[in-house]
């Protein structure tokens, strides 16, 4: 008696599931919308990386520097760099005590863990970004 009870309750599960996916059919979509950004102020070459708090990797071709203080500066990668949007990992080696405009990050792949495309970074932009839309 108990196995018709369980394909029920797994049916009416996979059922409930597939509501909640149609519910909200964009909604990943919408997570990953690069946010709109407004300069505030003039570009610069370099930042000084250990005051780099956080990156957030938008898409392929943009990433936003987070910075110890509340700073966000805004790169985008000159063509795009392949991968980086879907990884949202890269690395970069510098002999600096900043990251510049002239160096390269490489795209991290989590399976298989391995590196990717390298790609030349561009000015840092610092922005204001716009609150996310609810």
């Amino acid at each position: 008696m108990r196995r018709p009870l369980i394909a029920v309750t797994a049916a009416a599960l996979s059922i409930g599931v597939g509501i909640a996916l149609s519910i909200n059919p964009g909604s990943a979509r919408n997570r990953r919308a690069v946010p709109v950004a407004t300069p505030a102020g003039k570009a610069e070459f370099c930042i000084p990386h250990r005051q780099i708090r956080e990156s957030l990797v938008r898409s392929d071709s943009v990433i936003d520097f987070k910075m110890l203080g509340g700073k966000i500066y805004r790169v985008t990668i000159p063509g795009g760099c392949p991968g980086l949007g879907f990884e949202e990992r890269f690395g970069y080696s510098t002999s600096l005590d900043r990251l510049c405009a002239s160096d390269i990050i490489t795209v991290l792949y989590t399976s298989p863990i391995s590196s990717g495309a390298r790609c030349p970074l561009g000015p840092f932009q610092p922005v204001t970004l716009a609150p996310p839309e609810k």
